[in-house]
């Protein structure tokens, strides 16, 4: 996620190191940089213009005190410039206090429109709330056959009616919610290749007849600038209350990401990070400004982690390591939960400075699935006490897993690495366990 514009960020920040203070000519030339790393990434030319001006004024004006490095404040003030142009705080959805809310979601076909009705969907359910997804596409059937085959994955209820007419089946979908106690409805609307006069009138109608306390649009980050463009021309017909960003593992360049609160005026509630249903985060500004400067998102990473993670499971965990009894069976579990939490790559590129270090890196995910053959290859009793591995059955469980007793070994080591760290966490030791893990000191603070 914004490697490009990640790299070429650093790369102007560079020019301040070694620099005892902050001149006009210095700042002149970084921040030349720093709006050619902008324009490069897709940020709209007056956003750009405006970032760099406001860095600039705050940099010349500001004494560099104590031990505070002039490299160091310029990140700082880029930072907050960063959160600044991407709106401060994070931007909730906003709930009616008479049920049903609803939700209606516009966008152009192909953004990832309707997966991202489905991730919403789960996303609230798991909050608590009572979702009913409702498909108001009668253009494309396989629109409607798409959101029940996701809904269907999840558990999640789909509104049907018969009838060719999208507002007749929103206003319906509403008045089932309300029977049958859905606190929230989520409308999925139909999408075009490009903006159309039929395509804007449809949604304006299905809008005002049912009222939605929330208007998003989803557009797909990758495409910079049109996504942009796109979204302020919806939000001029629909009075949008905020967008979503689409495919955003893939961009690596964030003009849309950084340009959208100033073009269009209106929030980024949420991002999509991945084709799962679960692949779905709130847009928080601050975090997203640390990626882009490469300052990783553990407050993002902890998050994931609680909603996978089941308390009374963690804690029966931590007595096990207290007691020195991990298993196989534990490391199994615990593997389970990390893919749960989604891409790999995308977790370990949230820890600070693992962007950079993993560039040109193939983190190979199918891994996992080695991994699981092995440990399931090995009988109760070796999942439990791995010592009694020997030679004979460790070539049967290379064999029963497809795997080389290399493979084996190999897990094996790791497994026994792994465990002495753990059990140095769980007695509270995590300074060393972090540093055991490359991460830097004060980092655990």
């Amino acid at each position: 996620m914004f490697e490009s514009l990640t790299e070429k960020l650093e790369l102007a920040l560079k020019r301040f190191r070694g620099q005892a203070t902050i001149t006009e000519d210095n700042i002149e030339e970084a921040m030349r940089e720093i709006r050619r790393a902008l324009l490069e990434a897709d940020v709209n030319l007056n956003v750009a213009r405006q970032f760099v001006e406001n860095v600039k004024t705050k940099a010349v004006g500001t004494e560099v005190k104590g031990s505070l490095l002039p490299e160091q404040l310029i990140v700082k003030l880029v930072h907050a410039e960063l959160v600044e142009i991407m709106g401060n705080k994070r931007a909730d959805l906003v709930f009616s206090p008479h049920p049903p809310t609803v939700i209606l979601v516009a966008g152009l076909q192909g953004s990832g429109k309707t997966t991202f009705c489905a991730k919403l969907a789960k996303s609230l359910r798991k909050k608590g709330r009572q979702p009913l997804l409702v498909s108001c596409d009668v253009h494309r059937p396989a629109a409607i056959d798409q959101l029940k085959q996701l809904a269907q994955s999840a558990g999640l209820p789909v509104f049907s009616y018969d009838s060719n007419n999208p507002i007749k089946i929103a206003t319906e979908a509403i008045n089932y919610s309300k029977r049958f106690a859905r606190d929230t409805v989520i409308i999925d609307t139909a999408g075009r290749l490009t903006i159309d006069e039929e395509m804007m009138k449809e949604v304006f109608e299905i809008s005002d007849a049912v009222k939605p306390t929330e208007t998003l649009f989803v557009c797909d980050a990758m495409i910079g600038q049109d996504a942009v463009t796109t979204a302020k021309a919806f939000h001029d017909k629909l009075n949008l209350t905020g967008v979503i960003l689409t495919k955003l593992d893939g961009d690596t360049r964030g003009g849309a990401a950084l340009s959208v609160l100033s073009v269009v005026g209106k929030p980024i509630k949420y991002v999509s990070t991945g084709e799962k249903l679960d692949a779905l985060e709130p847009f928080h500004p601050e975090r997203i400004a640390s990626r882009i400067l490469g300052m990783g998102d553990i407050l993002t990473l902890v998050e994931k982690a609680e909603l996978e993670v089941d308390e009374k499971q963690a804690q029966k965990l931590e007595e096990k390591l207290r007691k020195n009894q991990f298993t196989f069976d534990d490391f199994l579990e615990q593997l389970k939960t990390i893919k749960k939490m989604g891409s790999i790559r995308d977790l370990l590129g949230m820890l600070p400075g693992m962007d950079k270090a993993l560039k040109g890196v193939n983190v190979d995910e199918k891994n996992f699935t080695r991994v699981e053959a092995i440990v399931l290859s090995m009988t109760k009793s070796e999942r439990n006490n791995p010592k009694i591995l020997n030679g004979t059955r460790r070539k049967r469980i290379a064999d029963g897993s497809g795997t080389t007793i290399q493979d084996v070994n190999r897990l094996l080591k790791q497994f026994e690495e792994m465990n002495k760290m753990m059990k140095g966490f769980a007695r509270g030791n995590k300074m060393k366990m972090l540093q055991n893990m490359g991460l830097p000191k004060g980092f655990g603070n």
